[in-house]
């Protein structure tokens, strides 16, 4: 039988984020395919109280915290000794988390401390006959691979976005009691200090993982339109004010960002961190619109995790109409988007 334990780092505020439930969602189904009695949850942060109660109803048999100011912030000497001690508390030989930066940072190397395995990206878990096997993507999203191992404990990270975010409110079930762990903290291993964080203001930010639509702008934007001109200064106002109301998530075809070495015009808003397909990410929005865009295998590929896709596209026989998109807009995506924008703005919800 096997001993499942979640990892979850507590946010600043004492909270669990969505990647953290949404890692509690899937041990829950696994612990019911395992037959098991219930899982525990492991939790490190300086305070857990707000996170025990989101779990009241998840069906958590254990929960085991580490808890101090030393393990508020980030840092893998603190962060790796807290998860090693959890995961011996609870004798676990399974261990699952959220594949955030944070933990992935951290959780390999615990695995190596626990003599166990870990792996990484996991996308899907199953159940067969007893045995737990795992699913992951290789090469750029390719190719799909299932797998099991023998060796415990085995430390499995959970690509975000793969499961659902279930949340418990407080009041949902029995009150969680916790078992706090003891980790002692050394000069030594408070070396590293996070002396301060910079972020962009809200208005310049334009990933956002959580956001429920992905907008992706093509190289068409920035290429001379019908009245022979180029308007990518007209462009780039479109889509920030589009990002502005509808708080969606910027991509770019590979297209786009590479075009400044081809002395084209370009949109200063787009770096390839915007990247969207082969050579760039593969993200996991519930829906899609893609502007100005072919749908070539490239770019397209990037999008084989969104549940709805849509194009706008003066091109009625591009890659998109091809089976790619639901619905393909055949028309002209700064008037679309001028006529979105004003609607947007005019919205009273």
């Amino acid at each position: 039988m096997e001993t499942l334990l979640v990892l979850a780092f507590v946010e600043s505020d004492g909270s669990l984020a969505p990647s953290a439930l949404a890692s509690v969602h899937t041990a829950r189904a696994l612990d019911q395919a395992l037959g098991n009695p219930g899982y525990a949850v492991g939790l490190i942060g300086e305070r857990v109280e707000t996170a025990l109660s989101q779990l009241a109803g998840s069906g958590v048999a254990r929960a085991f915290a580490v808890t101090g100011e030393e393990f508020a912030q980030p840092r893998y000497a603190t962060d790796s000794a807290a998860a090693e001690a959890l995961a011996r508390a609870a004798g676990a030989t399974l261990v699952l988390a959220a594949g955030t930066l944070r933990a992935s940072r951290v959780l390999p190397g615990v695995g190596h401390r626990l003599s166990g395995r870990t792996d990484t990206h996991i996308t899907a878990l199953s159940v067969d006959g007893g045995n737990l096997s795992v699913t992951r993507w290789f090469y750029r999203q390719r190719i799909e691979g299932i797998y099991l191992r023998e060796q415990r404990p085995w430390v499995l990270l959970l690509e975000p976005g793969c499961s659902p975010a279930s949340t418990y409110e407080v009041g949902d079930g029995p009150a969680l009691g916790v078992e706090i762990v003891s980790v002692s903290v050394t000069a030594e291993l408070q070396r590293t200090q996070v002396t301060g964080r910079q972020t962009p203001p809200a208005d310049q930010q334009t990933i956002r993982p959580d956001a429920e639509l992905l907008f992706v702008a093509g190289a068409g934007w920035t290429k001379k339109q019908s009245d022979g001109q180029v308007r990518a200064g007209e462009a780039e106002r479109l889509i920030l004010d589009f990002l502005h109301q509808s708080r969606a998530s910027l991509g770019s075809s590979k297209s786009l960002v590479d075009v400044s070495g081809e002395g084209q015009a370009v949109l200063s808003c787009l770096t390839h961190l915007n990247q969207v397909g082969q050579t760039g990410s593969t993200p996991r929005h519930a829906k899609g619109l893609s502007t100005c865009c072919h749908g070539e295998e490239p770019h397209a590929v990037g999008w084989r995790f969104i549940r709805e896709r849509r194009a706008i596209n003066l091109d009625a026989n591009c890659g998109w109409a091809r089976g790619k998109a639901d619905v393909l807009y055949v028309a002209d995506a700064f008037a679309v988007m001028e006529k979105v924008n004003a609607l947007l703005e005019n919205r009273t919800c």
